[in-house]
């Protein structure tokens, strides 16, 4: 192995690992935690198969905690849906640290309980 082809495979898990969590845009910015992997999914789904995959996984991902997440918020009128919205969002940290932790190791991760929008 060449040093441009290590470089090229540093890159790949450094961009990975961004994927995952550039998830976190969303303690900032509304909506951030999907604008975040998908902004990498745009970036790189055409030039770098495995990032692609990754911030596609990410995206997925972060669309299924946002629905369950507004679905929390009706839940709320019965006393359940403030326990669950803390449960998600914990859920989602842990998760998507594991993601990126994988990631940067070169492996791919599938998020469990994830709806594949896009496919």
């Amino acid at each position: 192995m060449d040093s441009d082809e290590a470089t090229s495979g540093s890159d790949d898990r450094t961009w990975g690992a961004i994927a995952h969590l550039s998830a976190l845009v969303g303690l900032i910015i509304p909506l951030g935690n999907i604008i975040g992997p998908l902004v990498v999914w745009l970036m790189k789904r055409g030039t770098d198969e495995e990032v692609g995959e990754e911030a596609k996984e990410a995206l997925n991902f972060q669309i299924t905690v946002t629905i369950a997440l507004l679905l929390c918020i009706p839940a709320m009128l019965i006393g359940i849906g403030a326990i669950l919205f803390f449960v998600f969002l914990l859920a989602d940290l842990v998760l998507l640290i594991i993601a990126a932790v994988h990631a940067s190791k070169g492996d791919s991760y599938s998020y469990p309980f994830t709806w594949r929008v896009i496919g």
